[in-house]
């Protein structure tokens, strides 16, 4: 409830919680002074610090590690290095067990580039050799065959077709999936639901009745009120 400030009792009231938190104020005041006067008054020498000075002070406490690092790397300069020739087995033994070969991904009959002794140490080849039909299309006329025909039409085959390996992100949603135990037909398809009944027993069969449009109903007069 708000108070009603014209009346004379509130007025005294007001006035006196004034004086009361004026006099602790005073006595607050006058009892830190001392403390006031020290926060409020720079009393220490000036330094005249620029922001170089601070940088300056930083690089000076790192040069210790800096100068381990140099001592290190003199006495690692003194070694012998690593010559090429001490790896030669290890990357033979890597290209040995993970061939495209060894991995069943392609074979010598099907691409001739792969057939290449294990000191070969050359990068596999990155795409399939192209069918030998589709490559005769270049060498025909346009505009039935040529270049352009056989771009679109190299272009509808599998990636997995033309490739080894998956090239971006987006082809490993279903990368060599026909190849997956996993793998299921569709039991609800139509071309599955067709072959399903054209093999069976009895053979194809009508459609459902709840596959036919609903009836209309209608008024029809019966044969007795005819006759």
């Amino acid at each position: 409830m708000p108070k009603d400030f014209s009346n004379p009792a509130v007025i005294i009231l007001l006035k006196e919680a004034y004086d009361r938190e004026k006099r602790l104020r005073a006595k607050w005041i006058s009892k830190n002074r001392e403390k006031l006067e020290k926060a409020v008054t720079l009393n220490r020498e000036p330094t005249n610090y620029f922001e170089e000075d601070v940088a300056k002070q930083n690089m000076i406490g790192v040069l210790p590690s800096i100068t381990l690092g140099h001592i290190a790397a003199r006495e690692n300069r003194k070694k012998t290095p690593l010559r090429d020739a001490r790896t030669i087995p290890a990357a033979e033994s890597i290209r040995h067990e993970h061939s495209i070969i060894n991995m069943g991904l392609g074979s010598p009959s099907e691409d001739p580039r792969l057939a290449r002794p294990d000191t070969d140490f050359k990068l596999d080849p990155i795409m399939r050799p192209v069918n030998a039909k589709l490559k005769k299309l270049l060498m025909k006329p346009r505009p039935t065959f040529g270049r352009e025909v056989y771009l679109k039409k190299r272009t509808k085959e599998d990636p997995g077709n033309k490739y080894y390996f998956p090239e971006c992100t987006s082809w490993d949603h279903g990368w060599r999936l026909q190849e997956s135990s996993l793998l299921e037909r569709a039991t609800y398809g139509r071309i599955w639901q067709l072959n399903r009944s054209l093999r069976s027993r009895v053979g194809p069969q009508p459609d459902p009745e709840h596959y036919y449009p609903p009836s209309v109903p209608c008024y029809a007069k019966c044969a007795s009120n005819i006759l």
